[in-house]
């Protein structure tokens, strides 16, 4: 079978959307599929193109026997809001009227969000080469931009909610990877058969042991101390500046440092804040390459995964989640609702209210005060994912839907 993934990110981009659509595409390629992905130019988060990219408006490369497929996009960094909606805009244009030729016969195609105008660029794709559209819905648009106060006109957001809902009927199916989405998506009366949830996983052969953790402790000049870590993103959605908060409270506890790795649109702040609170207990490093995620896990005493208090993320499941519990680290899971029940669930970590900087104070003292919980927290998260968040298991469970779709021509999985 011929698939067709569409995606803004993927490789050498970091983050859940590139990963997950790069995994998957190299485990069906193994197991006998043909897969093109078509992509941008990489350059989120910064807004800056590699080197290596640079001077191209289209370009075809190979990758794990993967061919992708790269077309013209406006580069922005994450933040500023409009910026960003032409960067989205421009792909799903890019991807249209650049892509759909180049990209040769296929047999269905996978338009996968967080924004859905790679949805629409996917519809209409779909439609000139009269194959089957299946819409991958990782985030609820426009409700989040709503949510965090990006979009309030609200006869656009009437507009854009109905052009999501049309991408939902138009779609043969529908795969979410957190189980609430079915109930948010039947509450709007997409037929609950047309949805099915493939959650994110983990490579368990990439995120194991204790990474090179030692050196990059040696490099740092990190010594003995007590690393409470987050990795990932610094945006609005990740309430990071209650962190600050935290590590201002603990100030005097000398032995504790806050490591915070990666770029994001709220980093300019961050970075300001902390230097306004004369913070000698936080460090932060810029973005990392995706190999290097073992060795900074690795290091790590505890690791943060953080979102602001809103109902949006109650829904949603951090893919860093996996990683961490496949590196047996414990979590600090300061996001409520379905995260917070994968976590407790696994016994991997312990829960700190979003936004509540003396909560987050207390669980860390907690953990760090007992070296035997953190790490039966730790054996725990990774005997979890072993036996439920294996990635190879979860992307034969997804090409297993592909080919019954296809073969069968109908909604049911």
């Amino acid at each position: 079978m011929r698939i067709l993934y569409l995606s803004q990110y993927f490789p050498p981009e970091m983050g859940a959307p590139s990963a997950r659509v790069y995994e998957l595409s190299r485990h069906w390629v193994k197991n006998g599929d043909q897969v093109t992905v078509l992509t941008s130019f990489p350059n989120h988060p910064t807004g800056v193109i590699p080197p290596e990219y640079r001077g191209y408006r289209f370009l075809e490369e190979e990758k794990d026997g993967i061919r992708i497929v790269r077309t013209y996009i406006f580069a922005a960094p994450n933040k500023g809001f409009f910026k960003r909606v032409l960067s989205y805009i421009s792909f799903m244009f890019s991807s249209v009227i650049q892509g759909t030729r180049k990209v040769g016969k296929q047999d269905v195609l996978i338009a996968t969000s967080p924004q859905f105008f790679v949805g629409i660029a996917g519809y209409f794709i779909s439609r000139l080469k009269g194959i089957p559209f299946i819409f991958e819905v990782r985030d609820l648009w426009p409700e989040s931009i709503v949510q965090l106060g990006q979009l309030k006109n609200r006869w656009l957001i009437r507009f854009l909610e109905w052009i999501e809902m049309t991408l939902y009927r138009k779609a043969i199916h529908i795969v979410g990877v957190a189980d609430s989405t079915v109930d948010i998506l039947t509450a709007r009366g997409v037929p609950a058969e047309k949805i099915t949830i493939i959650k994110n996983g983990v490579d368990l052969e990439l995120f194991h042991g204790n990474g090179d953790s030692g050196a990059l402790k040696e490099k740092y000049g990190f010594g003995g101390r007590f690393i409470v870590s987050y990795i990932g993103t610094h945006g609005l959605s990740h309430a990071l500046d209650r962190v600050l908060d935290t590590a201002n409270l603990l100030k005097d506890e000398r032995d504790i440092l806050f490591l915070l790795v990666g770029e994001g649109a709220e980093k300019e702040n961050l970075i300001k804040k902390a230097r306004e609170l004369n913070l000698q207990n936080v460090k932060f490093l810029d973005q990392i390459d995706k190999k290097q995620l073992p060795d900074f896990y690795g290091l790590s005493d505890i690791i943060l995964v953080t979102l602001r208090d809103l109902p949006l993320f109650r829904s949603v499941i951090p893919s860093k989640i996996f990683e961490i519990m496949a590196m047996a680290r414990p979590i600090i899971i300061s996001v409520d609702g379905e995260s917070r029940r994968l976590v407790e669930e696994a016994g991997a970590g312990v829960f700190s209210q979003p936004e509540d900087a003396s909560m987050l104070k207390e669980k860390i003292l907690e953990l760090k005060n007992n070296a035997q919980w953190r790490k039966q927290l730790g054996a725990n998260g990774r005997k979890f994912v072993e036996e439920h968040f294996d990635r190879n298991k979860l992307a034969a469970q997804y090409q297993r839907l592909l080919h019954r779709l296809i073969k069968h021509g109908t909604n049911d999985a």
